[in-house]
């Protein structure tokens, strides 16, 4: 079975197919498709603007979709940059003007006041609409600097106490074991086992 990510971020799709790689699906891109529709994430919620993107990529393509949207909210920030997290540095956004506003707002504040988690949510469509949706945390800090090869958007500031490093340093093998990311597919699978066995039975 074919399943459709609603994304054109390559970093993002990679994670995806790294994390569910022993499930036996063919992950496509919206660009492997050749299609481009017009997705407007305006949604409060980062399930609301994953269930966007499920939704309409299921009623174009006809298959089984996967909408995501995640980002990092920062405690001191009041939950800041959210939903806004790959935007956060305005038109010419990019990771390291984003990482870079977000050092600027922090400056000044000791570790202990940098408590942040990232946030995936993860939505299911078919032709016929929404199947299902579920969300995955992960906790961490905020550093003092970018650290770190691995990743993408913020990794290089998000610290994981336990290992003391962040994504970036700590690379996909154990980021792909605990993020965000990996927790709420985990649980999407769950989702997709059903979907599978329901067309199978039909």
């Amino acid at each position: 079975m074919e399943l459709i990510v609603a994304t054109k971020n390559k970093k993002k799709l990679q994670e995806i197919k790294d994390i569910l790689k022993d499930f036996k699906l063919r992950i496509s891109s919206l660009a492997d498709c050749g299609i481009s529709p017009r997705i407007v994430e305006n949604g409060k919620t980062f399930k609301e603007n994953a269930v966007k993107k499920a939704v309409k990529v299921g009623r174009v393509t006809g298959k089984l979709s996967l909408g995501e949207d995640s980002g990092l909210c920062v405690e001191a920030l009041d939950g800041a940059p959210g939903i806004y997290s790959a935007r956060f540095s305005g038109k010419n956004k990019d990771d390291i003007r984003n990482n870079t506003k977000l050092l600027k707002l922090l400056k000044g504040l000791p570790l202990k006041k940098r408590r942040a988690h990232y946030v995936c949510a993860v939505a299911l469509a078919d032709r016929d609409g929404l199947i299902g949706v579920v969300e995955g945390k992960c906790s961490g800090l905020i550093g003092f600097e970018l650290k770190g090869r691995y990743g993408f958007g913020y990794d290089p500031l998000f610290v994981i106490p336990k290992f003391q490093k962040t994504f970036a340093e700590l690379g996909e093998r154990i980021k792909h074991k605990m993020s965000h990311r990996y927790r709420a597919l985990k649980k999407a699978q769950k989702i997709i086992k059903k979907y599978i066995v329901k067309r199978k039975g039909g």
